[in-house]
């Protein structure tokens, strides 16, 4: 306990450490003593100010979800460009999706928007100040329910195994 006082962000400090040294290019044993104690003084000052770090509760899940939405980025860069290439303006289908969230984790629901982000053809554009529900807008669906129920079922739901 009395290292996590010391050491409240022990990867942060290693960070500014190197950060520091890349900064003044010379490593010396007085750039690594000065660095390192820059990274232990940063993280001390800062650390009221740090969330609680989220509960992971099966990380193997986490692995699974960056797989989905590594495999949902390329399918989606595929059919952005098919879009983009062959659809006549008049022909694409914009909507705008108000998705309902069960999510209650405020790590869950950024994740969640960062995806939805991520992915091309989709755009997280706003939460609603209760947390309650996103806008989405998606570039082209002839049908937003089943968009929004994707995205409730392939990211909402794995990232509740994850985070609740």
């Amino acid at each position: 306990m009395a290292l996590k006082r010391i050491f409240p962000h022990p990867l942060l400090t290693l960070v500014l450490t190197f950060v520091w040294l890349a900064l003044v290019s010379t490593v010396t044993l007085g750039n690594l003593i000065l660095g390192f104690a820059v990274g232990i003084v940063v993280p001390l000052l800062t650390a009221p100010y740090w969330p609680d770090r989220a509960k992971i509760h099966y990380p193997f899940r986490v692995i699974e979800y960056a797989l989905i939405v590594l495999w949902d980025i390329v399918v989606a860069n595929v059919e952005v460009a098919l879009i983009i290439l062959f659809k006549r303006n008049a022909n694409i289908r914009s909507h705008f999706i108000c998705v309902p969230l069960e999510l209650t984790s405020p790590e869950a629901i950024t994740v969640l928007a960062g995806t939805i982000t991520m992915t091309p053809g989709t755009v997280s554009a706003t939460l609603a100040a209760d947390g309650q529900a996103i806008l989405v807008h998606c570039l082209h669906t002839d049908d937003p329910d089943g968009v929004r129920a994707q995205i409730k079922n392939r990211y909402e739901r794995r990232l509740k195994e994850i985070f609740q």
